[in-house]
């Protein structure tokens, strides 16, 4: 299947994962993460977007039961939201380090464990599908490549194969992918806060996927083209996580920091 849908691509993107200290209430890290800490972020020069994607408390995984994938998310690994920051080019994460520095200082405010995941340059996309559509629920998918599948052949399936499949499966407001280099803890290497991520628990790709309401989504899961697509997936990802969205926030859009983070 060739991809025919354009898109955007993004000069540089980052995933920062994050799961929320357990002694403490969940809704008071949250609110941490949502203010103090968003302040310090949106602060970094350099960025054209900063959006915080909060994931459901529950979230078994909304990708439907698969032979030879796993697509119940283990609890112990459950992630509590994902940091999502593209950047206007590849070298402007080097002009933020003063803010990266003072955001390492706040993560053991709120987060327990925290992995950075990145994208070649100009690889991640948005694609164009909302025409004019609003979205009022999505869904955050992350796969794991197949032991002995290379990357080169993941990219390419992912991007010529996979994304497809998913455009055509429903009438998407929201379609925004992302490849991940090899994870390395150096990269984000804040203190006192985990940064254990061992090899067969990590990931290589990331969608975005905007609907109309909730009932389109669950839809979309339940649909005979995504049990198809498992079948074709199952060669290539050995795990499909699906997370239910409850909010994604806006700080900052085209490069400006805004004066109160947008629901959209």
């Amino acid at each position: 299947m060739t991809n025919t849908i354009p898109f955007t691509r993004k000069a540089f993107a980052s995933s920062i994962l994050l799961w929320m200290r357990t002694d403490q209430p969940r809704q008071q890290g949250i609110e941490h993460w949502k203010g103090p800490h968003s302040k310090i972020i949106s602060a970094t020069p350099g960025m054209d977007e900063y959006r915080q994607i909060h994931l459901a408390a529950e979230n078994p995984g909304l990708w439907p039961a698969a032979p030879g994938i796993e697509t119940a998310i283990p609890a112990d690994r459950r992630i509590d939201g994902v940091a999502d920051v593209t950047f206007q080019s590849v070298f402007s994460p080097l002009i933020g380090r003063k803010q990266t520095r003072l955001a390492y200082a706040d993560e053991i405010n709120v987060f327990r464990r925290t992995l950075l995941y990145a994208g070649p340059p100009n690889s991640t996309r948005w694609y164009d599908v909302a025409r004019g559509n609003q979205t009022g629920a999505r869904a955050l998918v992350f796969l794991r490549r197949r032991e002995g599948v290379g990357t080169r052949r993941f990219r390419r399936y992912f991007t010529d194969e996979f994304v497809p499949a998913l455009a055509t499966a429903a009438a998407l407001t929201e379609l925004r992918t992302e490849v991940f280099m090899p994870w390395n803890e150096k990269l984000w290497d804040s203190p006192d806060v985990a940064h254990d991520n061992p090899a067969d628990q990590r990931l290589h790709a990331s969608v975005m996927l905007g609907f109309a309401d909730a009932s389109a989504r669950s839809s979309f899961f339940d649909s005979v083209a995504i049990a198809k697509l498992s079948d074709e997936l199952s060669a290539f990802a050995s795990a499909a996580h699906a997370y239910e969205v409850s909010e994604a926030l806006t700080y900052v859009t085209d490069g400006a920091v805004l004066p109160h983070y947008a629901r959209n």
